[in-house]
């Protein structure tokens, strides 16, 4: 072994080391890399390409054996509240974009029998175009970021990017806009996403895992003729509380305190029983905060629990939002919403990844967004009704977010460039973003082959879309149209 010198740190002071072999006073700890490191994860990534062509990414040929549209509706239905399915359905088949949006589990299995690298990242698994948008921090600002997180896993990151390229693809031609466009919008969010990716690996790691998603990604995906669009996002956003939501769905007793009005389909009230469940279990939801939030949720009071019918994917799952009032007699609003087994968990053995070992699918869900989110609601829990797992979140955070059916043709290319841009970063904090880049490379390769593939399978949603919508115009699966 080579001899050499070193200068190791003792109590502040600069100690000579004596010659000799390389003294190793510190030992490898688990937890923490390796120095030096063994290899670089840069050469390992571009090593894949041996293995995996980025080219290969565009392959897509349905599996004859794969579930019809109408087959894959019914049994992701499965363990749902029955009579909402027809409402669940009916949004389903307004148009492909919505068709994509509550079928997760159907494009998984999809993406199961396509190429990957093998790359596992902590991934949305529903990373399409309309899972993006603003919320709010603790301090009063906005944030631009994923922000749905219900299939969360550990899985391939192809998934992910595929599910985007696709969805803007489905969701310009609803919109639309020509067919040259969504495919450039579909390769500019996979360079973005790569070009992201190679910045983030060569920051400092704690300077990449601290990028914020702000108005500063906006500038650096390109995105301006986006920036008016955000701006009247924002600023609806701001307006969108808890407590502008209690004033407009509840009503005051006599003694002060607050009450939710029903109105049907969306929110209703439930019963006492049903009601002293939920609360009930917001102790199990205490405990899985940190300790420095207790004093702010010991300032408020619980006064009711109402059932509120939630988004596209999500319709049939139970969901509760739950009343507080603080000592002035404030509003705020917590939601309780199931947490179901991720639609991507069956499909993961089939390319090569572990189903998640799950002890609880509310804490599944919060972790992985805590995880794949710089800024996370500071509120985010976990609990468990009547034996089922719920996550807890603040409800009505200043959300707010873009319709990409309804993006001009500028406006859908820019707006993938900062979706693809948010996806590389969110990405980056579960999978080391050298080993991703050094796959991803400089040139255009995976970003044509992305955009090829987003168009074939935006090909195959327009198909199923149009299998669902027959079966409810001949009356083969109900559906409650224009909720």
């Amino acid at each position: 072994m080579a001899e050499t010198k070193t200068i190791v740190q003792q109590r502040g002071t600069r100690v000579p080391a004596q010659d000799g072999p390389v003294d190793q006073r510190i030992p490898r700890v688990p937890g923490f890399a390796q120095w030096p490191a063994e290899e670089s994860p840069k050469r390992r990534g571009k090593a894949l390409r041996e293995q995996i062509a980025r080219s290969a990414h565009a392959d897509f040929t349905a599996d004859p054996a794969r579930p019809d549209a109408v087959t894959a509706v019914a049994e992701s239905s499965r363990g749902r509240i029955p009579e909402l399915t027809p409402l669940r359905v009916g949004r389903m088949s307004a148009n492909p974009f919505a068709f994509l949006r509550g079928s997760a589990g159907l494009m998984a299995y999809d993406l199961a029998r396509t190429p990957v690298t093998g790359i596992g990242a902590q991934i949305c698994g529903d990373a399409h175009a309309g899972n993006f948008g603003l919320y709010g921090d603790a301090r009063g600002g906005l944030v631009i970021d994923l922000n749905d997180f219900d299939e969360t896993v550990v899985g391939p990151w192809e998934w992910d990017l595929k599910r985007l390229v696709t969805s803007l693809v489905v969701a310009g031609r609803v919109a639309g806009v020509s067919e040259a466009t969504c495919r450039e919008a579909a390769a500019d969010a996979a360079g973005a996403y790569r070009r992201t990716m190679r910045l983030m690996a060569r920051m400092p790691a704690l300077e990449a895992w601290h990028a914020i998603a702000n108005e500063e990604l906006v500038s650096h995906s390109d995105a301006h003729d986006l920036i008016g669009t955000l701006e009247r996002v924002a600023e609806k956003a701001r307006r969108n509380t808890s407590g502008r939501f209690a004033a407009k769905s509840t009503e005051t007793l006599e003694d002060g305190s607050l009450r939710f009005v029903d109105a049907p389909p969306v929110l209703r009230r439930v019963s006492d029983a049903e009601a002293v469940a939920v609360a009930a279990s917001l102790e199990e939801y205490v405990s899985t905060l940190g300790e420095d939030r207790l004093p702010l949720l010991a300032r408020h009071a619980i006064q009711d629990v109402a059932f509120r019918v939630v988004g596209t994917g999500s319709v049939g799952t139970r969901s509760y939002v739950v009343l507080l009032q603080d000592h002035r007699g404030a509003p705020f609003v917590l939601q309780v919403k199931e947490a179901r087994p991720s639609a991507l968990a069956p499909h993961l053995p089939v390319a090569g990844f572990k189903a998640p070992e799950t002890e609880h699918e509310g804490r599944r869900v919060v972790l992985g967004q805590k995880r794949m989110q710089v800024v996370s609601d500071i509120l985010l829990g976990w609990t468990t009704v009547e034996g089922r797992p719920f996550q807890v979140r603040q409800f009505r955070n200043r959300k707010g977010s873009v319709d990409p059916a309804e993006l001009t043709a500028d406006q859908l290319d820019d707006y993938g460039r900062m979706t693809g841009a948010l996806l590389a970063r969110a990405h980056a904090h579960g999978a080391d973003p050298r080993l991703i880049s050094g796959y991803c490379g400089k040139t255009e390769e995976l970003d044509e082959a992305m955009a090829a593939f987003a168009v074939a399978y935006a090909d195959r949603t327009e198909a199923d879309h149009a299998v669902l919508e027959a079966a409810v115009r001949e009356g083969r699966i109900e559906a409650e149209v224009g909720v």
